[in-house]
Order: C-alpha cells, then structure tokens, then sequence
C-alpha cells in the first residue's frame, strides 16, 4: 500500500471486546448518562444568570466548565452509542481527525479554566478586601478568553501533523473513540517528533494546571486554618472542596494517560481511565458542584418552588377555565 492518507477514507472503533447483548446494555447506560449530563449542566446555565446570588467569578467560570462538559460529552458519547447499537463501528477519516481535535481542544480548556477557578478562590479568600478589584468583569472576561484561545492554538498544530500522517498498517483503532495514541500507532511513519510534542504541551497544560492549582490551595488551607471559628473554616472550605475534588479526580487519570513520552505500549490499559475522563467525570461535575454547593442548592431550592407555584398557578387556571365552560354549557342546555 502506499504511504498515502488518501487511502484512509475511515478507521474502525473497536470499542470494548463485549457480546452484542453486552453492547445495548451499555448503550442505554450512556444514553441515560448523557442525557443526566445534559441536563444537569443546563441546569447550572439556567440558573446561574437569573439569580443574582449567583452573579460572582466562581460561577462565571463554573457556566464554562458546564458549557465544555456538554461540548465534550457530546464530541464522544453520541458517536460511541451510534457504533454499539448499530454494530457499525467505523468513523470517517474527517470525522476521526475532528473528533481527535476537539477532545483535547475542551479537554485542554477545562484545565485551564480550573487553573483559573484555583486562583479566584485564592483571591476570593486570602485577599477578600481587594477581591472586588483583582477578579472584576473585565479580568474574568479575559482569562476565560485566554483559556479557549490557548486550548484551540496548542492542540491545533499537533492535529495538524496527525492529519497528515501516512496511514499504512492498518484502519483498526483500538479504542472506542479517535485518541492521539492509537491514531500514532497505526502510521507507518516516524512519529517520534509527534509523540514528544504531546507529551511536552500535557505536561505543561495538566502539570502546570496541577502546580498552579496546588500553590493556590496551600494558600488558602493557610488561610482558613487562621479562621478563628470552625463554622467559618466550614464555610470557607465548602467553596472550594468542590472544586478540588473535580481537579484532582481530572489531573490523576490525565496524567496516567498522558503524561508520558510515549503512548504506543500501554494503549490497552487507557480504555477504562478514558471512559473516566470523556464520560464518567463531565456526568459527575454538576452534581458535586451542585450537590456540595450551600448557595447553589438555595437557589435550586427557590427555582423549584417558583416551579411549583406556576404549575399551581396554572392547574388553577385551567380549572376555573373548564368550570367556567361548563357553566356556560349549562346555561344553553
């Protein structure tokens, strides 16, 4: 064959070696996980600019770590369930190299967005008096804008290069969505230079993310360990175990996975700390910041009894209104 991309007009996902039995099982899984996804991110977008109690950085980046969850999940988990339920595991070529770019574009976000989360909680609680002035609208404007631009530039020149590979051995991907690595393995081409690439730009995206993260929280548990009351060190630390957890789940199977100069001999053992990363945790995210989120579920609390007041409200109506007809009926007769 020759060593032309050309000839790679689709690659096949293997997924998971399961039976067909096994395949729909998981399938509805998903479908049940994406839709949760779905649903409680858009919760968090609905609720986070009609509350005014809600108007603060920490929830400004919080709309875009939801807006990346549903972005991410949706890059991954639709094209996943189309293969188990229809059997046809293969992706077109654009679409694999796509599916590749966008993967790590969010993933690469979403790290520094939580880069950016650590350091308004530093500002928020070791310098509370001058808050208001470090992480004002125009700041938090711009470094959510500095996050989507540096994960779009430092993911796009190495896609590039993927792209252009000769893919020569085989179209089997072995894996159930494009990674870097598999696609790597199957040119018959020098891919070192590549494979240094990605591990250099992970290494600096999720480690830096990872010191970064770590400096601001020895700050702040410093700080909150001052507090002289426990109820303001509860207080204190309730803002930011959310974030904390979702970061540190995130940056240990990141690292596992991708920090490393070579991805070739350990492919096998990526599959499950995948599903982790591109499923399990964009499903767990709005949950833990909701769920472990004193104000947040206030103000869920309140949209469910507005809710609640208008459905009410509205039987009402629909009652007075059908009594009113039959009324009327009667009259006639």
């Amino acid at each position: 064959m020759e060593n032309d991309t050309s000839r790679v007009t689709e690659f096949v996902l293997l997924g998971f070696p399961i039976g067909r039995k096994e395949e729909i099982l998981l399938s509805a899984v998903l479908l049940a996980m994406y839709i949760l996804t779905l649903v409680g991110n858009l919760a968090i977008l609905a609720i986070v600019p009609t509350s005014r109690q809600l108007h603060t950085p920490m929830y400004y980046f919080l709309c875009n770590v939801s807006v990346l969850d549903i972005f991410f999940t949706s890059v991954i988990i639709p094209q996943f369930i189309s293969n188990l339920l229809s059997g046809n595991k293969t992706i077109s070529f654009a679409g694999c190299i796509t599916q590749c770019y966008f993967y790590f574009f969010l993933g690469t976000v979403q790290f520094f967005v939580f880069t950016s989360m650590s350091y308004d909680r530093y500002a928020a609680i070791c310098t509370p008096l001058h808050y208001h002035t470090l992480m004002n609208g125009w700041v938090c404007t711009h470094m959510v804008l500095g996050c989507w631009m540096g994960g779009f530039l430092s993911v796009l020149f190495p896609t590039i290069l993927i792209s252009r590979l000769p893919y020569c051995r085989s179209n089997v991907i072995d894996h159930f969505f494009c990674d870097s690595g598999p696609l790597l393995e199957l040119s018959c081409s020098d891919t070192r230079m590549i494979e240094l690439m990605d591990f250099l730009l992970s290494s600096i995206v999720i480690l830096c993310s990872l010191v970064l993260t770590i400096i601001s929280y020895a700050y702040i548990i410093s700080t909150i360990l001052r507090i002289p009351t426990s109820s303001g060190r509860r207080k204190a630390f309730n803002t930011c175990s959310s974030h904390l957890t979702i970061i540190s789940i995130s940056c240990g199977i990141t690292i596992f996975i991708y920090v490393k100069p070579s991805q070739k001999g350990t492919l096998g053992l990526q599959k499950i700390p995948a599903v982790l990363t591109a499923i399990v945790c964009p499903f767990l995210n709005p949950f833990i910041f909701t769920l472990r989120n004193d104000t947040v579920k206030g103000v869920l609390k309140q949209c469910l009894v507005q809710l609640k007041d208008v459905v009410v409200h509205r039987v009402l109506q629909c009652q007075r209104g059908s009594a009113a007809v039959r009324k009327a009926l009667r009259g006639k007769l």
